[in-house]
């Protein structure tokens, strides 16, 4: 059992959302759906509580009404990468129907929800001790929605 479980207040979208997060990324299932009864608040049958995995990661969300406070980037998910192409397949579900790209590898997906893109290679060009090779590989990500790893690799070349 998780000891800390990340919690996503939704209006009511939440077994949507856990329907595209389910998708997106392996060892990913719907766990417990708890649905609302006549008594309510939401409609009858609807969901309320939906419980999910996601990459082996274990989500509750909740269809509690409108939002007083949205998501913000101030809490987002990591999703670590091996390499360009699962940088490329998790960017691309993520922002597909709505999600929006930012800066420096983050991104918002068509719930609003705030996720960090990031490749091994970049933690291992950031960390490089070599005189000025992560500062040019700082300044490359800089400019960069998507991290891209070869364009991060000549630039951290490039001194």
């Amino acid at each position: 059992m998780q000891k800390i479980t990340p919690f996503l207040w939704f209006d009511t979208q939440a077994e949507a959302a856990a329907d595209f997060y389910t998708s997106v990324f392996p060892d990913s299932k719907i766990t417990n759906v708890q649905r609302y009864g006549d008594a309510g608040p939401g409609p009858a049958g609807t969901a309320m509580i939906v419980q999910f995995t996601a990459a082996g990661t274990e989500f509750t969300a909740l269809n509690g009404g409108p939002v007083h406070a949205a998501f913000t980037e101030a809490i987002s998910f990591q999703v670590d990468c091996r390499d360009q192409a699962e940088v490329d397949e998790y960017w691309e579900k993520l922002t597909a129907d709505g999600g929006e790209p930012g800066p420096c590898g983050w991104l918002k997906d068509k719930y609003g929800l705030s996720w960090q893109i990031v490749p091994a290679a970049l933690s291992e060009l950031l960390s490089d001790p070599g005189p000025g090779r992560a500062g040019r590989a700082m300044q490359a990500m800089l400019t960069m929605q998507k991290i891209k790893v070869q364009a991060l690799r000549d630039a951290a070349d490039a001194g």
